[in-house]
């Protein structure tokens, strides 16, 4: 079976939100991890494990439109090439398999589908910090 880890907002001010988030449902910084172009950082806390991935991009100086800004919801399972061959045989059209690596580590491998009202969900290889 699958299971739930994370779904991911992208926010403007990475302090106000964390402040934001810990205020409002006791989230705290799990992991942040600095890229070139953008930032992720991992909410959670002591109730379980799924985690609220924020997402700032450097350099956006205007609001997101909430309306089309991109986000997901992401789930983990064991055999990552089983379940794209199982989602391209039901026709659910399953991306492209990708190997998401952070100065060579390797931090995920997953692929993305659509939901019939076109909601993005991230399919993961349960993988070091997504189990």
């Amino acid at each position: 079976m699958a299971k739930a880890v994370h779904t991911m907002v992208r926010v403007s001010d990475e302090t106000r939100s964390v402040a934001f988030y810990k205020n409002a449902f006791d989230l705290d910084i799990s992991q942040r991890l600095d890229f070139d172009g953008f930032t992720l950082v991992y909410l959670k806390n002591s109730e379980n494990d799924f985690e609220l991935e924020l997402t700032i991009n450097k350099g956006q100086d205007t609001p997101y439109d909430l309306g089309n800004g991109y986000g997901h919801l992401a789930f983990v399972v064991e055999d990552l090439d089983a379940e794209h061959t199982r989602f391209e045989q039901a026709g659910y059209a399953p991306r492209k398999l990708v190997d998401f690596k952070n100065n060579d580590e390797l931090l995920a491998r997953f692929f993305f589908v659509t939901d019939p009202d076109g909601y993005e969900i991230e399919v993961m290889q349960r993988h070091g910090r997504y189990q």
